[in-house]
């Protein structure tokens, strides 16, 4: 049904930067709270999958250095863009999702240290258990000089994040973390946790530095911070 949704919303009010295609509104999407007006129907994208896109686009070398990438639980909106690109080593990773590359537990990812120059790795730490494990395996395998991205769901009137594992129920739990499967929401002090196990982190306002015009047309979500994580130095042996 994409195609033809995508046709009949087709427009010039609001344009997706991932595939270019312009429409006169986006779709509705949320768990615990719909958002209106967010959904881009040709990508499925996302305001965060837009707003990782165009930092890329605009920010990195990842569309014209040999890069090699490893990406987590790919989203639908990139796979095919990212598979095309000839600069990239490009690799694919997941537990469970069948067009991964890669079947492996984040916790224990079967790559030798310092394997990647780029590392993709957006909403799924709220899945893991043990995501202090999880940082330092992303940590482990990227290069130095290197650069992970890793975006997860966060509430920034949180200053500490919060788990408890003692509330079962699907609604409940949809209701205060955003997904019955998210396992914490995550406050301010994530930037910390990433910088605790090594990474150069930097939490960037794409944002501010751009029109609210183009904040509108790409429906962004204005002040949303991208976790940029740089390694500088080499695992001691």
């Amino acid at each position: 049904m994409r195609p033809f949704i995508a046709f009949f919303l087709r427009g010039n009010r609001y344009t997706d930067p991932i595939d270019g295609k312009s429409y006169r509104r986006f779709l509705p999407y949320g768990y615990a709270r719909v958002r209106e007006n967010v959904l881009a129907p040709g990508t499925l994208s996302l305001e965060r999958h837009r707003l990782f896109w165009l930092y890329l686009k605009n920010e990195t070398t990842f569309f014209s250095a040999p890069l090699r990438v490893l990406h987590f639980a790919p989203e639908q909106a990139f796979l095919s863009k990212f598979r095309k690109q000839k600069n990239l080593s490009y690799t694919t990773t997941d537990l469970n999702s069948p067009i991964a590359d890669v079947k492996a537990d984040i916790c224990e990812l079967p790559f030798k240290d310092e394997s990647f120059d780029f590392i993709i790795c957006n909403h799924v730490l709220e899945h893991i258990p043990d995501h202090t494990k999880a940082m330092q395996e992303l940590y482990r395998v990227l290069a130095p000089q290197g650069t992970a991205i890793l975006q997860v769901p966060y509430d920034p009137n949180l200053s500490k994040t919060f788990e408890d594992n003692t509330i079962t129920d699907q609604r409940e739990r949809t209701r205060i973390f955003g997904q019955y499967d998210h396992l914490r929401v995550y406050g301010m002090d994530y930037f910390d946790k990433l910088s605790s196990v090594g990474f150069d982190v930097k939490a960037v306002d794409y944002t501010a530095g751009m029109d609210s015009k183009d904040i509108d047309l790409y429906r962004l979500c204005k002040g949303e911070l991208l976790p940029v994580c740089k390694k500088q130095k080499a695992i001691l042996k």
